[in-house]
């Protein structure tokens, strides 16, 4: 298995069960054929992908690498040792893939216990380096959850569950909807020799409604060996909340682009229903050894690799296409 993502192989920590491996997505009205790592890389032959987001961009990254793998090995060309900011080349079809770490997507830094978050600033760490990319997948959720402090227009305008006086709780919601729409704005900007004039995917967000028996923190687990069937779970809370804010946002982002001549193309890879059904697919214990002495959680957030997440790859491939 190509990459980093040992934590996520969990065949490797001894994950007894392998229905997980074998069951298949089959979108309605339609077939999904399986991922042809040969073919991919011959549809991007000479260009290059960038996962910007949090660690499930890394691991959407590590879901590829392990795929092409059964082609090819890619080169590690990094300007930097840092493992969320990696540059992997594969050599004979000249396809360069990078991952950019920003798991907010605007400009953030932590203050003893609090985030700040410049809704209106953009992370030039990821928005500099994308420049002349092909493709770009975007994606973040899951760290919008930590407590923070929003900032507009230099100031504070609001915040999550930072119990300042004076500072009104905006909630979460409001700063991955203001967030997302920051992205997607600096992507799409019309003119300019610096703007991005490739294909953005917006990946919409992986459910962290698995736990069960509590949360992730206190004793939370996913040891389910199959698949919801549909009539058996729907989405609902936070997981609703973000996915409609991040449908909305995409749609207005991509109205905008259009109508004011935009070089960049919006697409949006919807993963969300796919993998609601998928209790089965996280690491859950089977992330480290049973007898690490470290302080682990059950992984009910990640997937295993090789698993559902290779879906996205499917998905991505077929937004590759020429049409």
């Amino acid at each position: 298995m190509a990459g980093d993502g040992e934590v996520e192989n969990c065949l490797k920590y001894g994950r007894p069960d392998l229905g997980f491996l074998r069951w298949r997505w089959r979108p309605a009205a339609c077939e999904l054929p399986r991922f042809d790592a040969t073919a991919f890389l011959n549809v991007v032959r000479g260009r290059s992908l960038a996962f910007v987001g949090d660690s499930l961009a890394m691991n959407h990254m590590q879901s590829l690498m392990c795929l092409l793998s059964k082609v090819q090995y890619p080169k590690d060309i990094s300007k930097t040792t840092h493992p969320e900011f990696r540059t992997l080349h594969y050599e004979s079809y000249n396809f360069t893939v990078s991952i950019f770490w920003s798991p907010f997507l605007v400009k953030a830094n932590k203050s003893g216990e609090l985030w700040h978050l410049y809704l209106d600033e953009q992370d030039e760490a990821w928005l500099a380096g994308i420049v002349g990319f092909d493709y770009v997948v975007l994606s973040a959720a899951n760290w919008f959850t930590r407590r923070s402090m929003f900032h507009e227009a230099g100031r504070i305008v609001g915040c999550h569950y930072c119990l300042v006086p004076g500072v009104a709780d905006l909630t979460l919601r409001y700063s991955q909807r203001m967030a997302l729409r920051a992205a997607l704005r600096a992507l799409t900007a019309a003119g300019g020799d610096a703007g991005f004039e490739g294909t953005v995917i917006l990946r919409t967000l992986s459910p962290t409604s698995h736990f069960e028996g509590g949360e992730w923190n206190k004793g939370g687990d996913c040891r389910r060996t199959r698949p919801y069937a549909v009539n058996e779970t729907r989405m609902a809370g936070l997981d609703l909340d973000f996915h409609t804010a991040q449908v909305e946002e995409f749609a207005e982002a991509k109205a905008e682009a259009e109508a004011a001549g935009a070089r960049a193309r919006l697409v949006l890879m919807d993963t969300t229903a796919a993998m609601l059904l998928r209790p089965d697919g996280h690491p859950s214990r089977y992330g480290h050894w049973a007898h690490d002495t470290v302080t682990l959680y059950n992984d009910c957030v990640h997937w295993c690799l090789p698993g559902p997440i290779d879906v996205w790859n499917k998905m991505l491939f077929q937004m590759l296409l020429p049409e």
